[in-house]
């Protein structure tokens, strides 16, 4: 299994399918985009399927989450999909997209053996999206949404970030919204993960502001003592429950001792954190016809180098070099 020096046990994979994005979300990257990985440089289908049967046949791999960039861009999706679905034993699947493009795959992915989605919406305010997107593709996110719905696959969870001075008053309109269309809403602190680095701590809405705001509206009542497990969002039930609202608290409030994830990639590359500096190769490996063993060995020894926390508290912290749309979520 992937065990680190702290006796943590990484059981959930995030998968990196592409740097590429259609959106230029100004928390995220620049108006013109980026330097993206050159075609060479990824992954292609058949190595993703290798590493992720390796990470759930040999190191212990229950679950695993397609992130990009935008996943949806990636030509092979469903069919990578699909060949995971029919790994044994069987992974738990599930997707973090933009969900743009979902109306027209979300049936896809469903017969593919897809699980479940997460979908990014910070705003239900078309213009205001337009502004922080730099596109105007709400209403083809709505649509996605309807449409996962629609395709079963439950639950839908939305991840919305608040930003000061612009979309921070939204908090209770988007969990009214969330309740009505029963999806699951969590709002996520916006964390130096940006290429421009540009990030301030004091210029970021925090979870105790983001409930501060939702308790104007709403009644939140702290989730049983245990439930949460290595889960990233801290849950509170709305009005009594059965219903809850999830903030992921990375920058104040730090789950990093229960931390059971690890991170691959599009160009092949193991992360042992979010916001690691280091990275372990198997792309190389991989093209040079390591064994399965030695690429398993391979990351068991990167996870055995997973530092204590994500260093985020201390003084001389240095945000990655790769912003978020080339680690992935």
């Amino acid at each position: 299994m992937l065990i680190d020096t702290y006796g943590r046990i990484g059981t959930d994979l995030r998968v990196s399918l592409t740097d590429r994005c259609n959106l230029r979300c100004t928390y995220c990257m620049p108006e013109e985009g980026l330097a993206w990985l050159a075609k060479p440089e990824l992954l292609t289908d058949d190595e993703i399927v290798r590493l992720i049967r390796i990470a759930v046949t040999d190191l212990g791999i229950t679950e695993v989450r397609f992130t990009g960039g935008e996943p949806l861009l990636r030509p092979g999706l469903v069919g990578i999909v699909a060949r995971c679905a029919a790994l044994t034993p069987r992974p738990k699947l599930s997707l973090t997209t933009n969900g743009i493009g979902l109306a027209r795959t979300a049936a896809a992915l469903r017969d593919a053996g897809l699980d479940r989605v997460n979908v990014s919406l910070d705003t239900l305010r078309p213009r205001l999206f337009k502004k922080l997107t730099r596109r105007d593709r709400h209403h083809d996110v709505l649509a996605g949404l309807a449409a996962v719905r629609e395709a079963g696959l439950a639950p839908v969870k939305i991840n919305a970030v608040l930003m000061r001075g612009l979309n921070d008053d939204e908090a209770p309109d988007l969990l009214t919204w969330a309740l009505e269309h029963g999806y699951h809403l969590r709002f996520i602190e916006q964390m130096p993960l940006d290429p421009q680095h540009g990030w301030q701590r004091e210029q970021m809405v925090s979870a105790a502001e983001i409930l501060e705001r939702l308790s104007a509206r709403f009644t939140l009542t702290p989730e049983e003592a245990g439930r949460r497990g290595s889960a990233p969002a801290e849950r509170w039930l709305v009005d009594g429950g059965p219903v809850a609202v999830g903030v992921i608290a990375s920058v104040t409030r730090p789950f990093c001792r229960t931390c059971d994830r690890t991170r691959l990639t599009a160009d092949g590359q193991v992360r042992t954190c979010l916001f690691a500096r280091e990275e372990t190769d198997l792309r190389a490996s991989l093209r040079s016809g390591a064994s399965d063993q030695l690429i398993a060995e391979l990351w068991r020894t990167a996870t055995r180098g997973k530092k204590a926390g994500s260093g985020l508290d201390d003084p001389s912290f240095l945000q990655p070099q790769r912003p978020m749309s080339a680690i992935g979520g």
